[in-house]
């Protein structure tokens, strides 16, 4: 189902959609889980060990989310 706002607009579903259609490759879709917790287990390591600090995004320079902050010049509050 295409996203349901037009391109550029808050109601642009193409992030999300994009992100779940990958975690269902990546994830949910290599096998079958025994229970939910088994499941919500995994789902929690994928975002926290995998996505958010090993995989590569396109929208920053195909770098991982820790070496693209790295690279962030710090800012003192």
């Amino acid at each position: 189902m295409p996203s349901m706002g037009s391109i550029g607009d808050c109601y642009d579903n193409a992030v999300i959609e994009s992100f779940w259609s990958r975690m269902q490759v990546e994830l949910l879709d290599r096998r079958r889980w025994r229970t939910r917790l088994e499941l919500a287990n995994a789902i929690f390591e994928y975002l926290e060990i995998f996505h958010n600090r090993q995989h590569r995004h396109s929208a920053i320079g195909w770098l991982t989310p820790i070496e693209f902050e790295k690279r962030q010049p710090s800012t003192v509050a």
